[in-house]
């Protein structure tokens, strides 16, 4: 198996104004990702999805040409099965050679951002085909998957007070849901807002179904802890993204200083992030994207160090329907592995770039057995919403 050509592209799939919502991000108008499409000389093609950023946002321009103009010239030829060592090769760049040779890593200076991206949906694409050609699913290649099916809680909640209740039990109602997450946070104004919202959550949805809020990053180490403070008797999962991403400090602070349980790492790229993050005690769940973090072989490491830490492994999944694939395999074969984020906002890459469906069945969605990835994606679909690209 040698590798013949690798091409990513940009999709952009529009949101009818009926359906967008309106955050901290502003007004989600498309859903954006990066498609590679990985293509072997025997006639496989594996498929993985980057991105930087959520929903409309994020830099899939420079993405997309770091792919098909740095990456790819370098990929072609080679074994795509030779997953860990073209991990390797990609993220140490020039010194790929030394990291190889010496067991250390080497990392090119951009070793975040876009360039993680890239090598995340790369990445995705080889273990793809990995599963392809032995005729098997990617969970059975990382060491099996721990259930048939795993739990799964309904994400979105951006109502306000009266109507976030209603809001949040149609939810459940949608897919039979033992979870939901809602949006609270600096859109809300003062922290009383968000804590008036989150009253009436637990008032409508009763005592019996998981509560998750998300701040995105927005609060301060103060208003954090006043949050935390004022929902304590609300019963969350977990509260998260309570600060910024950059201020591993104050996530180590909140985190101390309250008994909801805090969930970070949607911002997060590779294994050295989160290992920073638990040391500093920072996390009782990580949440990696795999369309960002630096794929499923990396995931796999972040569950490990979660693992370790006794921590919990519950993958961002604001994705389309690759990187959401990726994720089930992940969870399913992670020992840490807990719960899927499955999204009801408006999402059309996850649910019309694949000919199969995820469905939610008593709050809990299947782990395919098709082989690789077990999506078949719809090209006809992905060049509808190609965005031009010259080269």
């Amino acid at each position: 198996m040698k590798i013949t050509s690798v091409r990513a592209t940009w999709v952009r799939v529009p949101i009818p104004e009926a359906q967008q919502h309106l955050s901290d991000f502003g007004r989600i108008s498309s859903f954006d990702a990066t498609i590679v499409r990985i293509e072997t000389a025997c006639g496989l093609v594996g498929y993985g999805e980057a991105k930087e950023e959520v929903g409309s946002s994020g830099n899939n321009h420079g993405l997309t040409a770091l792919i098909n103009h740095k990456f790819a010239p370098v990929l072609v030829g080679e074994d795509p099965r030779d997953i860990n060592r073209l991990w390797e090769v990609l993220y140490n760049g020039v010194r790929d050679h030394y990291a190889l040779r010496d067991g250390h890593v080497f990392p090119m200076l951009g070793r975040r951002g876009i360039t993680v991206s890239a090598i995340s949906g790369i990445d995705m694409a080889l273990w793809d085909l990995l599963g392809k050609s032995l005729n098997a699913p990617v969970w059975r290649l990382l060491g099996g998957r721990k259930a048939e099916r795993m739990p799964a809680y309904a994400s979105g909640g951006w109502a306000d007070a009266a109507g976030i209740g209603r809001q949040l039990t149609d939810y459940v109602s949608r897919g039979g849901f033992k979870a939901v997450k809602m949006r609270v946070g600096v859109i809300d104004g003062a922290v009383r807002n968000s804590v008036a919202r989150v009253r009436a959550a637990r008032e409508a949805l009763g005592p019996d179904i998981g509560l998750m809020c998300d701040a995105h990053g927005t609060y301060t180490v103060a208003d954090a802890k006043q949050f935390c403070r004022l929902v304590e008797d609300y019963d969350l999962t977990w509260f998260e993204e309570p600060v910024t991403g950059d201020d591993k400090r104050g996530l180590a602070e909140v985190r101390a200083s309250t008994s909801v349980p805090i969930a970070v790492g949607e911002s997060e790229f590779t294994r050295f992030d989160f290992l920073d993050i638990a040391q500093r005690g920072g996390a009782d769940f990580f949440q990696p994207d795999l369309a960002i973090c630096g794929g499923i072989s990396e995931a796999m490491r972040i569950g490990a160090i979660a693992s370790a830490f006794n921590l919990r492994l519950a993958p961002h999944l604001w994705t389309g329907a690759l990187a959401f694939a990726a994720g089930l395999h992940v969870t399913a074969a992670s020992p840490a592995g807990y719960i899927l984020e499955y999204s009801l906002g408006a999402n059309p890459l996850l649910h019309e770039l694949a000919l199969e469906k995820f469905t939610v069945s008593d709050g809990m969605i299947e782990i395919p057995d098709r082989p690789g990835l077990g999506v078949t994606v719809d090209e006809g679909f992905m060049q509808r919403h190609a965005v031009p690209f010259p080269g």
